[in-house]
C-alpha cells in the first residue's frame, strides 16, 4: 500500500472523523480561551490546519457525498453577500480577513455536519462542552474562592464567592449564558437518548444550569423562557396523531405570532420586570442610531465587518455618537442589516428561518428525540440573536451552519434532483 493510499485512508476512516470533530468543536467553543492564551494569529492558523484537514477529508469521502447537497443554498448566498461586498466596503483588507473567518467556521461546521450523524454530533458537543464548563468552573473557583484574585488575560473577574457574575473562559457573562443553555438542550437530549448515564447526564445539566444561574446574563432568562415554549409546542406535535398533526402546529403558529404581538405590547412592563431598563434602553438608543446609518445603504449596507473594528467607519461613528465601545450592534439581525444591508438580511432570514421550519418538521415526524435537538438549538440562536451577534462569528455561527445543514439533509429539494440522476427513492435515515 502506497503512502497515498494510507493517507486517504486514514483521512476516511471513522477514528479520523471523531478526531477530527472533536478537534473543530475544541478549537470553536475554545476560541476566546485560545486567542487570549495566544493569539488571534494562533487562532486562525489552528482554524486554517483544521479546515485544510476537513477539506482533505471531504475530498477522500467525495463518492458519499453529493455536491448539490453540500451546503445549503441560502448559506451560499449569504457567504458570496459577504466577499462580493468587498467592492463597497470601507476597509478591503478587514473585510476580506472577516470573511475568511466567517467562511473558516462554515467549512468546520460544514465537515462535521458530512462526517457525522445528529446523534454522533450531540454526543461530540456534550463532550466538549462537559470539559469546557468544568473547566470555567473551576478557573473561576480558583480566582474567586481560592485566590481572590482576578485572571485578566481570561477576563474572569473572582466573582463567584460574591454570587457572580461569572464569565468561565468564553469572555463575557452574556456568551457564558448562551453556551450553558446550548450545553443544557445538548445535555438533556443526550440523557433521553440514552447516550450517555445518568450519572453523566445528572450533573452536566446541573453544571450547565449552575452556570447559567451564576453567569447573571439577562437574556439567559429570555432563552429558557423560549427553549420552554418550544419544548413544549414540539412535545405536543410529536405526541398527536399525523391526522391531526398539521392543524396543531397551524394553531401552535397562530398562538406563537399572538403571544410575540403581546410581549411586544407589554416591552415596557416585561423590561422593568426583568430589570433590564437601562441596558434596553443603551440597545435602542444604539439600534436608533444604526437605522440612521442603515438609511444611507439600505440594500446593500456598509460591507462585512464581522465583530466591529471599533476604528472603522461607520463604527467608529456610532461609538462617538453614542459615546459607547460597542463591538457589535447587540442584535445579530440589526448587525447584518447595517453591514449587508437588506439583502443581506432577507438571505440571513432565509438561512436560519428555513432550517427551523425544516428541522421542526423532522422533529415533529420522526420517532426519536434526538431530531429535536437542532430546532430547539435554532430556537436559542433566534432569540440570542435579537440580543446579541454572537450567531455572526466564531461559535454562534458555527452552529447556526451546522443546525442549517443538518437541516437540508433531511428535508431539502436536492433530495429529488438526486433522486431522479440516480434513479434512488431517498429513505429516512436510521432512527436510533
Amino acid at each position: 500500500m502506497s503512502s497515498r493510499q494510507r493517507m486517504a485512508r486514514l483521512l476516511g476512516s471513522v477514528e479520523m472523523a471523531k478526531a477530527f470533530t472533536l478537534a473543530a468543536l475544541i478549537a470553536v467553543f475554545g476560541s476566546f480561551a485560545i486567542e487570549r492564551m495566544t493569539s488571534t494569529v494562533t487562532l486562525a492558523a489552528i482554524v486554517f490546519a483544521l479546515c485544510t484537514i476537513g477539506v482533505a477529508i471531504l475530498i477522500v469521502r467525495r463518492e458519499e457525498l453529493s455536491l448539490l447537497r453540500l451546503a445549503p443554498s441560502s448559506l451560499l448566498a449569504f457567504l458570496a453577500l459577504a466577499l462580493i461586498s468587498v467592492i463597497w466596503t470601507t476597509d478591503r483588507g478587514d473585510t476580506v480577513f472577516a470573511w475568511l473567518s466567517l467562511f473558516g467556521y462554515a467549512v468546520l461546521a460544514i465537515t462535521i455536519g458530512h462526517i457525522r450523524d445528529t446523534l454522533q454530533t450531540v454526543r461530540a458537543i456534550g463532550d466538549t462542552l462537559r470539559v469546557l464548563l468544568s473547566i470555567s468552573l473551576g478557573l473561576e473557583i480558583l480566582s474567586g474562592v481560592l485566590l481572590d484574585l482576578p485572571i485578566a488575560f481570561l477576563g474572569i473577574e473572582g466573582a463567584l464567592a460574591s454570587g457572580g457574575p461569572i464569565q468561565g473562559i468564553f469572555g463575557t457573562r452574556n456568551m457564558l449564558g448562551f453556551v450553558a443553555v446550548l450545553a443544557l438542550i445538548t445535555f438533556v437530549i443526550e440523557w433521553r437518548t440514552q447516550s450517555v448515564t445518568s450519572p453523566v447526564a445528572v450533573p452536566s445539566i446541573a453544571l450547565a444550569g449552575f452556570l447559567a444561574l451564576l453567569s447573571a446574563s439577562p437574556t439567559v432568562l429570555v432563552l429558557a423562557a423560549g427553549v420552554g415554549v418550544a419544548t413544549a409546542a414540539l412535545t405536543i406535535v410529536r405526541h398527536t396523531a399525523p391526522a391531526h398533526r398539521a392543524l396543531v402546529q397551524w394553531v401552535l403558529a397562530g398562538l406563537a405570532t399572538a403571544a410575540l404581538a403581546l410581549a411586544f405590547v407589554l416591552r415596557h412592563p416585561i423590561i422593568a420586570w426583568l430589570g433590564a431598563g437601562s441596558d434596553f434602553s443603551m440597545r435602542a438608543d444604539l439600534w436608533n442610531r444604526i437605522l440612521d446609518f442603515v438609511a444611507i445603504k439600505p440594500l446593500q449596507g456598509w460591507g462585512w465587518f464581522g465583530p466591529w473594528h471599533r476604528g472603522e467607519y461607520p463604527f467608529n461613528s456610532l461609538n462617538y455618537l453614542l459615546d459607547q465601545q460597542h463591538a457589535t450592534a447587540l442584535n445579530a439581525y440589526f448587525d447584518v442589516l447595517l453591514q449587508l444591508g437588506a439583502a443581506g438580511l432577507v438571505l440571513f432570514v432565509l438561512l436560519g428561518g428555513v432550517a427551523l421550519v425544516r428541522s421542526w418538521l423532522v422533529a415533529s415526524s420522526r420517532r426519536s428525540v434526538v431530531y429535536a435537538w437542532t430546532p430547539l438549538i435554532l430556537v436559542t440562536l433566534a432569540i440570542d440573536s435579537m440580543f446579541e451577534s454572537f450567531t455572526l462569528s466564531d461559535l454562534g455561527w458555527f452552529m447556526l451552519v451546522l443546525c442549517a445543514l443538518r437541516a437540508g439533509q433531511s428535508r431539502s429539494w436536492r433530495e429529488n434532483i438526486d433522486a431522479a440522476q440516480t434513479g434512488v427513492i431517498p429513505t429516512l435515515p436510521p432512527q436510533r
